[in-house]
């Protein structure tokens, strides 16, 4: 989930990938060296891969499968383990050797993969993400009858500085092996290599699953598993996937797009409130107002008195925002002025995650916003609490360490680095493999990641052949819609359906 940039304020493999040092002499360590020696020797091992049997109605059925939590270690080009990375696999015994297995990851960058697993597409789940739920509630796991275990095994990997997961190294040489956009993809690749090798499962037919930031790395690691490591993706699933940052990230005030994307989930937030359906039939109005008057007016600039007027009055009917605030701020509303007036008159503000998850504004009569967002302070409890009893007691994987569902340290530390955008991997990784399909998937009411730059980025791309290969899916909810579950049944019946196409 891309939870830190917008949140808040509104988240190896190659043989070269190696960690040198100039040595002081033959057969001397350097002091970087013996400083990461010694970082070693304070953490106690992992223990060996831990397993237990369970089993959880799903579509209907009951399905039995084997839990695993265990760890891949992360070496450099010397051999030496710098890193050590810790995934939960769920895989159905005696299944066909070509049975599907998805490679699971969230963002941030500094999320771990918990969400998807424990609300999404794992078998059992916690509750998070609905109006009324707290952070002291009990955190009960649950079978999940949305989850995909019945036509896919399941294996959820927690980056570096994610989860249980953690590096070897101090900060500085942990921020170049680990805390770039490029050497993110690069180790990450090769976990996914390295597990498929440790499980007998390079013949399964393998798929790739992102949410958010996990949505950057998807298409990055399915080019380069490709084309770098030598296996082959047959689809993947982006989950509220964050794929071009600049549009999305900055008020460039000489650019439609940051307010044009915004707009369309601004709008279903407000239709959602009044009692609407949030479907194509109500939502194909305001997509074409966006591509077509929006933009005119807009480009036309606040000294064109009448195109300001007509674009103030009409995001302020579509926002249901008071007409005098729009217009005074020229129809340009930012997330954070929409989350906080929308419900003022009750003292409530809504997640960015999802305008209509709510809670109290602690500082209602501040000017300026003093609170967390709602929804992401409320789910970090129940999510590490759940995953940490069972990682530890239910199946027995005891491990010294805090576990962080989300690290902000992680996300501080992280280096974009400017590589290739995830789009241009994602052509380059459509392009490749014919039989390659794609899911895009998002929640109406997100703003953190809103679906219309998905919308506005698939009209762009060429089409690949024939046959509908790249899809875009939106159902009711924000970033998180799968928490609600009749959008977590239709994600779970339209991602089903491209696996069999792929099949």
């Amino acid at each position: 989930m891309r939870f830190m940039s917008l949140a808040v304020s509104a988240l190896l493999l190659s043989a070269a990938a190696s960690v040198s040092q100039a040595a002081d002499g033959p057969g001397d360590a350097t002091a970087a060296e013996k400083a990461d020696d010694a970082f070693d020797k304070d953490l106690a091992p992992f223990p060996e891969p831990k397993s237990i049997r369970q089993s959880a109605v799903i579509g209907g059925k009951t399905v039995s499968y084997t839990a695993t939590v265990g760890s891949i270690p992360v070496k450099d080009g010397k051999g030496k383990v710098i890193g050590e990375v810790v995934y939960t696999a769920y895989t159905v015994p005696g299944a066909p050797a070509d049975r599907p297995v998805t490679f699971a990851f969230n963002g941030g960058p500094g999320a771990a993969s918990v969400y998807l697993n424990l609300g999404a597409i794992g078998p059992k789940r916690v509750r998070f993400g609905a109006q009324g739920d707290a952070p002291s509630d009990p955190a009960v796991l649950r079978d999940n009858p949305n989850s995909w275990l019945d036509f896919t095994d399941l294996v959820f990997i927690d980056p570096i500085g994610t989860g249980f997961s953690r590096t070897r190294e101090d900060e500085e040489k942990s921020k170049k092996d680990f805390y770039t956009a490029d050497a993110d993809i690069h180790y990450l690749s090769r976990v996914v290599y390295d597990w498929l090798v440790a499980n007998d499962r390079l013949a399964s037919r393998k798929y790739l699953a992102g949410e958010s930031y996990g949505g950057y790395r998807v298409p990055r690691l399915a080019y380069h598993l490709q084309t770098q490591v030598g296996v082959g993706i047959s689809g993947m699933t982006l989950v509220s996937p964050y794929l071009d940052p600049p549009a999305i990230g900055e008020d460039d005030a000489l650019s439609p797009l940051p307010w044009m994307i915004a707009y369309p989930s601004m709008a279903a937030g407000h239709f959602e409130r009044q009692g609407r359906p949030l479907d194509d039939a109500t939502m194909g109005p305001v997509e074409t107002y966006m591509r077509t008057e929006f933009v005119q007016d807009f480009i036309a600039g606040p000294r064109d008195k009448a195109a300001t007027d007509r674009l103030s009055a009409k995001v302020a009917e579509l926002t249901g925002l008071d007409p005098a605030l729009v217009r005074r701020m020229d129809g340009r509303v930012d997330a954070s002025t929409y989350l906080r007036e929308i419900r003022r008159d009750l003292g409530q503000v809504g997640s960015v995650y999802d305008s209509n998850y709510t809670a109290y504004d602690p500082f209602p009569a501040s000017a300026q916003p003093k609170y967390e967002d709602p929804l992401l302070t409320t789910l970090i409890a129940p999510t590490t609490s759940a995953m940490v009893d069972f990682i530890t007691r239910q199946v027995g994987w005891k491990v010294d360490g805090r576990y962080n569902a989300l690290s902000y340290d992680v996300n501080e530390k992280w280096d974009s680095d400017h590589t290739d955008s995830p789009v241009t991997d994602l052509r380059k990784a459509i392009s490749v493999d014919p039989r390659m399909t794609v899911d895009i998937v998002h929640g109406w009411d997100d703003l953190s990641c809103p679906y219309f730059g998905s919308r506005l980025i698939l009209a762009q791309l060429p089409g690949f052949g024939a046959g509908q290969r790249v899809k875009l899916h939106m159902y009711p909810g924000g970033h998180m819609f799968y928490s609600r579950t009749d959008s977590g049944a239709a994600l779970r019946s339209d991602i089903m359906a491209s696996y069999r196409q792929t099949g």
